[in-house]
């Protein structure tokens, strides 16, 4: 599905103009970021993941970058900031984006249906009655379509409406569509609109059967789904992803993943109305996915512990874990990421993100 950590380097005193830092308020910083760091090391502790990294922005202060454990389990070589690393699911918000940049120009509604832009593509391959799934419907899950990889055996698909269902499906539709309306690959669509506008140096849609990670990246490190102590760890840094795609096939940095959230959040990539349907959620509650969230379109709300609520989204692929939250202005973020896929990722990160903004 998705996850991520995130880092911090040390909080900057900034004198800006007659503006000053308050001196308790650095403290308090100081002391935020050495919690965060311990989040980070007890994370890898134990083999509970080969290395962690999160960093912090928000308006005020310079980033904070904090690191665990290291990038390569074979060399010991520590991970540092700047890596790029497959973000997973963290790609919906991306496809997401498009898909409304779309809609605001008329050249698709979000209640247009499947079967107006991919004719036959869901009855034959999922068994569901395109005329009655909006666009809207699959970026919210509320498709009724199960999770599954088009040319495999699906299960029997449920009726449109009816609940929210997390499936990779929906948002591999959806990059099809971006693709029929636009005339050109997704991965144009997301370099044209979004990475180069933002100036994402390391952000992209890798090409099919592109295996390799460009750039400098730590090495991603999975069980294949193999669990308890003993489970072998295999290397899977060079890896097709292609199936994945419009639902989970982009690679990032933390870096780049701020400043995207961070636009996305604030209002900078979409005007007011398809902001307002991007953030519309639909309840999550009873389907067996990550707990307190409310699901928008593309992004999701996750309301914490301590009855905070933050917004973003996360991204687990084999051998990588990241997730990406803000405030809902998008003024404080942090962005995390784990190079291996057996940590209980969820814990993980709820403490991460308990530990930035409550």
């Amino acid at each position: 599905m998705f996850h991520a950590r995130a880092g911090l380097l040390v909080a900057v005193l900034t004198v800006t103009g007659t503006a000053m830092m308050n001196p308790a308020s650095a403290a308090d910083r100081d002391r935020g970021h050495r919690e965060i760091q311990r989040v980070l090391d007890q994370a890898v502790a134990g083999g509970g993941g080969p290395g962690m990294v999160a960093e912090l922005r928000d308006a005020r202060t310079k980033p904070w970058f904090g690191t665990a454990g290291v990038a390569d389990m074979t060399t010991g070589r520590k991970r540092h900031p700047g890596e790029h690393f497959r973000i997973g699911s963290l790609t919906k918000a991306f496809t997401g984006t498009v898909v409304l940049q779309l809609a605001a120009e008329g050249r698709l509604a979000l209640d247009d249906t499947v079967a107006t832009w991919l004719p036959g593509v869901v009855e034959e391959h999922l068994g569901a009655d395109g005329t009655a799934i909006t666009i809207r419907r699959l970026l919210n899950h509320t498709s009724g379509l199960p999770d599954a990889i088009l040319g495999q055996e699906p299960p029997r698909p449920e009726e449109p409406g009816t609940r929210f269902i997390y499936s990779k499906v929906n948002y591999n539709l959806a990059g099809m569509i971006v693709e029929r309306a636009t005339g050109a690959p997704l991965a144009e669509a997301i370099e044209h609109r979004i990475a180069r506008p933002l100036h994402l140096g390391g952000t992209y849609l890798p090409g099919t059967e592109e295996t390799t990670i460009r750039g400098p990246h730590a090495r991603h490190y999975s069980t294949l789904g193999e669990t308890g102590p003993g489970a072998n760890i295999h290397d899977v840094t060079e890896m097709d992803v292609s199936w994945a795609g419009a639902a989970g096939g982009m690679i990032s940095t933390t870096s780049d993943l701020h400043r995207f959230l961070s636009a996305l959040l604030g209002g900078r990539l979409l005007p007011p109305a398809q902001q307002e349907e991007m953030f519309t959620t639909v309840s999550t509650e009873g389907s067996d996915w990550v707990p307190d969230t409310g699901y928008g379109l593309g992004v999701y709300s996750q309301r914490l512990p301590c009855g905070v609520t933050v917004w973003g989204g996360g991204g687990f692929i084999q051998g990588s874990m990241s997730y990406a939250m803000g405030d809902r202005q998008g003024t404080r973020t942090l962005v995390s990421n784990l190079n291996g896929d057996w940590n209980d990722f969820l814990g993980t990160f709820t403490e991460l993100l308990e530990t930035r903004f409550c």
